[in-house]
């Protein structure tokens, strides 16, 4: 890990170079290791990819530098695009369902972003198609679209994967971490199957999730309270290449719920729930690598803790599973 000993210019600056910290429940033999990515200004690993592909959008042209981007997000990567979309003069509207936090949704504001409420039964799809007619009605209005943008997971292949790598010395056994556009998963897998063709990649998603269907499965859909990852429509995950996977694990949100509150209360993670999904299949994947059922290039598993569980309370994450609301 690289840590910031000058005086910086610009908040985006400080976007990336997150530190790698272990999980202190994996086991010895086969450690995990998160990068924290509530560090990032932003507080969220959707900073990664709020500055990578809007600067990427304006060298390319494809976003005017007066336009304005227009983003169906559940919330973390609006407030990604958001930060960077105040360093760089671009104006930012977001398209939110309903049914997402609404710290999230009031961060996005104070960023002196507009947020455009959809209704929570049309889910991401419903977002989507509101951005887009948003688009068609404004004079420079881009849709950077995270769901299909290759930019999304080129963000993680060109920062996130290198730290960890660098903080490793290149001894990264399995890498595992959930999906919800894909985009780190993907940009990280290419980084690590490049050095490293055995490299273990593993996608995760709260049960109910449909990634299941890109494995030739045929999962029952379901609600779920676990945010940020999973998907109920793979047909808008366009950046999943199921072909990078060696395995999809799916954990529940009553195991989630337990692991946001362990984490807490026994490492000092202060986490979301993608976190504690994440957590919980990559502390199973070390095991199976300790116990022989899995073989590694090197036996260390690397995870994303995606954001703070700060994001979050008044959700009630600190409170009992039935008071959690999703």
């Amino acid at each position: 890990m690289t840590t910031h000993t000058e005086p910086l210019d610009s908040v985006l600056e400080t976007v990336g170079e997150t530190p790698l910290v272990r999980v202190s429940a994996s086991p010895d033999a086969v450690p995990v290791y998160a990068k924290l990515e509530s560090f990032n200004p932003g507080a969220s690993v959707k900073d990664r990819i709020g500055k990578y592909m809007l600067e990427g959008m304006l060298a390319d042209g494809d976003l005017e530098p007066d336009g304005t981007v227009i983003e169906p997000t559940a919330g973390n990567t609006g407030i990604g695009l958001a930060v960077a979309a105040g360093q760089l003069d671009v104006d930012a509207v977001f398209v939110v369902p309903e049914r997402f936090s609404v710290e999230k949704q009031q961060l996005m504001r104070a960023l002196d972003a507009e947020v455009v409420n959809t209704p929570t039964d049309e889910g991401m799809g419903g977002a989507i198609e509101r951005a887009h007619e948003l688009a068609e009605e404004l004079d420079g209005g881009v849709v950077p679209q995270q769901f299909q943008n290759p930019l999304n997971a080129e963000a993680h292949y060109a920062t996130t994967a290198p730290e960890v790598y660098e903080a490793l010395d290149g001894a990264v056994g399995a890498i595992v971490a959930g999906t919800g556009t894909g985009g780190t998963l993907m940009g990280m897998a290419e980084y690590a199957l490049e050095r490293q063709p055995d490299t273990r990649i593993v996608a995760v998603q709260p049960e109910g999730s449909m990634y299941g269907a890109f494995f030739d499965e045929e999962p029952e859909e379901g609600e779920y309270k676990t945010e940020g990852i999973g998907t109920h429509d793979p047909a808008t995950n366009e950046l999943f290449d199921p072909d990078l996977v060696d395995d999809l694990v799916t954990v529940s949100d009553e195991a989630v719920h337990a692991e946001m509150q362990r984490l807490a209360a026994e490492e000092g993670q202060l986490v979301a729930s993608s976190a504690a999904a994440n957590s919980l299949a990559a502390r199973r994947v070390a095991r199976e690598i300790r116990d022989g059922e899995t073989t590694v290039p090197h036996e260390a598993v690397v995870t994303v803790f995606c954001d703070s569980s700060e994001r979050y309370l008044s959700k009630g994450v600190y409170r009992s599973f039935e008071e959690w609301e999703g």
